[in-house]
């Protein structure tokens, strides 16, 4: 994924042809440069001699100034607004080498195109109306999806799912601010739009509703973000183990050294669909090594950022004061997990209990007895089901929208049965209505649109 800084959108820009080489970077078999705008139509003719047939794969060489192949391949054009940007769109899918595609993107910017922004592609399909603001933003999410229910999270709001059930909520919206504000504006008339029973029960299935877009949201953040949970703990309690067990390979060095971990280990892991991002630290205790030191420096600001804490004790010595004083410092113990292992050589079940501490999982890492037992806490912290249908991808600021928005109807709700004061629940709605409208992308600004799309990659 490109790294570049975010751009405001530029009105100018979409009067440009872009070019991008679409498929990853190194080498392979298939290489695809991609060209979309005005300048798409000449530019094939110019390098293919003619365009093929609209939709059409044709065999053609991709020629050079001098009329020599520089490759030959498969080439497609789009016409606008037929395509995926809405512009005219070229396709050369030739060979996937490195020098080749520099080759055919330097030519097609030699017959007036400019190298694609980050996401430009995704941008434009979005400033055309070919797709809203969620569905560009699910692109990026397939691309990157974790695992495949996460991917089929991602095809669901691709083809419109997440939106249309923001979209419905809008409606709802607008069209009892509708009532509203005729009742406001037109008091002579007598409107009876604001009964007291309707209001408040449209109010009232309204943010049953939000309340629901809001729980499916949630599902989708954590397929898209997983969880972070960092495995800490002393020296020698069996955290190497944990990860290899977790991860079902061996991921981390295991002896019975102590200190044997010195930096931090990563292991991205499919639990029922969700990614669970598990990093082993070094163990924690006093040292004089710098280099072991600077591995506990690390686990410590691994610690602090972690979505979930598993610290990790010997089930016969149990958690300790010098545990005790960690867990004061440096996280909180509402996200931390006690995990007893080496229950093999303690005898104890494995299970899930609530200790003293809070949630202990008693298991054995060295055999493999009580993972399925972690596997559904962790699930459980993450606030994760498993039932996989119906549900759609979302992102942070997704659920900060739909948070404003339930706070915004919360208002609404409180003003109609407090004071019956139809003007400030008219004020809510609308408030919530452009909280749910930045989802989509109807009311947004450029500096949004900038952040979001500079995250895609170049070609997207």
């Amino acid at each position: 994924m490109a790294a570049s800084p975010p751009s405001p959108i530029a009105v100018a820009d979409s009067q440009d042809t872009i070019v991008a080489v679409a498929s990853p970077r190194g080498r392979g078999a298939i290489g695809v440069v991609r060209v979309s705008g005005p300048g798409a139509r000449r530019i094939g003719e110019h390098m293919l001699g003619s365009l093929p047939a609209a939709r059409h794969a044709a065999l053609r060489p991709f020629l050079d100034d001098l009329g020599q192949a520089l490759d030959q391949g498969l080439a497609l054009f789009f016409p606008a607004p037929r395509s995926f940007t809405g512009e005219d769109v070229l396709e050369l899918q030739g060979h996937g080498g490195p020098v080749v595609l520099d080759l055919v993107v330097q030519r097609v910017c030699a017959l007036g195109a400019r190298p694609a922004r980050p996401g430009e592609f995704s941008e434009r399909a979005f400033l055309n109306d070919r797709v809203d603001l969620a569905q560009a933003e699910a692109i990026a999410d397939l691309i990157d999806s974790a695992t495949a229910e996460a991917a089929r999270a991602a095809t669901r709001s691709l083809q419109g799912m997440f939106s249309t059930r923001v979209s419905a909520l809008v409606e709802s919206l607008v069209e009892l601010r509708v009532h509203i504000e005729a009742a406001i504006d037109f008091p002579e008339e007598e409107i009876d739009f604001l009964a007291e029973a309707n209001i408040a029960q449209r109010l009232k299935g309204l943010s049953m509703n939000l309340r629901n877009v809001v729980a499916a949201a949630h599902q989708g953040q954590v397929l898209r973000d997983g969880l972070r949970v960092v495995i800490a703990g002393r020296p020698n309690v069996g955290k190497s183990s944990l990860l290899n067990c977790l991860a079902g390979r061996e991921s981390a060095i295991v002896t019975d050294v102590p200190g044997t971990t010195r930096d931090v280990i990563r292991e991205t892991i499919d639990i029922e669909g969700m990614p669970l991002h598990v990093l082993d630290t070094a163990g924690l205790r006093d040292s004089d090594n710098p280099v072991e030191q600077e591995g506990i420096r690390r686990a410590w600001a691994e610690i602090e950022a972690a979505d979930r804490v598993l610290l990790v004790v010997d089930d016969d010595r149990g958690v300790g004061a010098e545990e005790r004083r960690w867990l004061a410092q440096h996280a909180s113990s509402a996200k931390v997990s006690i995990v007893r292992n080496k229950i093999d050589l303690s005898g104890a079940e494995p299970g899930v209990i609530e200790g003293e501490h809070g949630p202990e999982i008693r298991l054995s890492a060295a055999i493999g007895l009580g993972l399925d037992s972690l596997r559904g806490h962790l699930e459980q912290c993450a606030g994760y089901q498993s039932s996989g249908e119906g549900l759609f991808m979302a992102r942070r600021r997704h659920l900060e929208a739909l948070e404003h928005a339930q706070d915004a109807l919360g208002r609404a709700d409180r003003q109609w049965r407090q004071q019956r004061a139809g003007e400030l629940v008219a004020e809510d709605l609308r408030r919530a209505q452009l909280a749910l409208s930045e989802i989509t992308g109807e009311f947004t600004t450029e500096d949004l649109l900038g952040r979001i799309f500079a995250s895609f990659c170049i070609g997207k």
